[in-house]
């Protein structure tokens, strides 16, 4: 372990002169994100193609479900906590009187 960071120690001394291809890296690194960008859109495509989506009809009874469904506990919500704000609020007055 030791003599291959000694080893990667003498390359990059060994490396301080710029020759051709180091001059390329950039264009080469940036054709490459291209391609994996375009790479990365393909699997999309091929990947939205394989989604099961709902047909109207599902998504219109499901939209209902939910609509009453959050309906239903709001109005449970409202109750309970204007029941529970009464309730506390009764207490508070009395303990004042002590």
């Amino acid at each position: 372990m030791a003599q291959a960071a000694k080893f990667n120690k003498e390359q990059e001394a060994n490396n301080d002169n710029v020759s051709g291809f180091a001059l390329m890296e950039p264009v080469g690194k940036a054709t490459a994100q291209w391609k994996r960008l375009r790479s990365f859109f393909h699997d999309v495509r091929v990947e939205m193609r394989k989604v099961n989506w709902p047909s109207r009809a599902d998504v219109i009874s499901t939209t209902i479900v939910v609509t009453l469904t959050v309906t239903f506990f709001g109005i449970y919500f409202f109750f309970t906590d204007s029941i529970f704000t009464k309730l506390i609020g009764g207490l508070m007055a009395y303990a004042k009187k002590f």
